[in-house]
């Protein structure tokens, strides 16, 4: 085989491939889209008005990048601006009911979360892991309000969640300790836990005995029990919670009038996920 040929082979032997944890090539990538999105994700609860510099700080991009992102954003109608401040119109919910109308999970979870709220007559959500996060994809209040949080589409940090800390509990041990370095553990409350310590303990009680009891530490008054939700294959694809005003439970009465019954809804949807 010629010289060419066989460095031809080896080149292509080293180079990542599309599929794979490598991840796609990089040509691929459309980044205009990459960009243009993270735009829309620089908007949140604690700033929902931005102004053209404070996006690009918030991106990355340059200020010049980000007026032209802003500006397409506006004529596509997903941003509005109000002076020298923009912020997201309703049309970016399109994008959100984009997901909730064809994505099976939500579809397939929903049914179980309905009957497991009725039958407690407290509030359940299910949600998936993104990053920091936890993305409640589906819920069910039984007329109880409990939480704001509890309604799909919000997104809450998984470290002072049950649904989070099922999610990360079931991460391999290396994955688990990357994400708890790059935590920020804010005491969001007096009973937040903040020490990573701490909280890797908590994780693997969650991970050992197969589910996880939050008491407070999210919100005042908020008490959230929940379970791992796996496909058939034994995979961790989401997780599923009932939530109790704290003053009408106790932590050990959350533990055993609500445990049975999220096991049971998880045995449920095994065969269906």
């Amino acid at each position: 085989m010629p010289a060419a040929a066989t460095s031809d082979v080896a080149s292509a032997a080293n180079e990542p491939h599309a599929g794979v944890d490598d991840g796609p090539h990089k040509r691929d990538l459309i980044a205009g889209l990459e960009k243009g999105l993270a735009v829309i994700e620089a908007f949140d609860q604690e700033r929902p008005r931005l102004s053209i510099t404070e996006v690009a700080e918030r991106t990355g991009l340059t200020r010049a990048a980000a007026r032209r992102y802003l500006i397409t954003l506006q004529h596509l109608g997903y941003v509005q601006q109000d002076r020298k401040l923009f912020g997201l119109s309703p049309k970016v919910l399109r994008l959100g009911q984009s997901y909730m109308h064809s994505a099976r999970l939500p579809r397939v979870i929903q049914p179980q979360l309905q009957k497991l709220a009725y039958a407690m007559q407290e509030a359940s959500s299910a949600g998936v892991l993104d990053g920091n996060d936890v993305i409640a994809v589906a819920a069910a209040s039984a007329g109880r309000v409990v939480s704001a949080t509890l309604q799909p589409g919000t997104r809450v940090p998984a470290y002072c969640t049950s649904n989070g800390r099922v999610l990360v509990a079931a991460l391999p041990n290396d994955a688990l300790d990357a994400w708890l370095e790059r935590q920020s553990l804010d005491a969001l409350t007096p009973h937040t836990i903040t020490h990573p310590e701490r909280l890797r303990l908590e994780l693997l009680r969650a991970r050992a005995q197969g589910y996880a009891a939050v008491d407070q530490e999210l919100e005042l008054g908020l008490r959230t029990i929940a379970v791992p939700l796996r496909n058939f294959r034994g995979d961790v694809v989401a997780a599923m919670n009932v939530s109790v005003h704290a003053a009408r439970m106790r932590m050990d009465q959350l533990v055993e009038q609500c445990l049975p019954a999220l096991l049971h809804a998880q045995e449920q949807l095994r065969t269906l996920l």
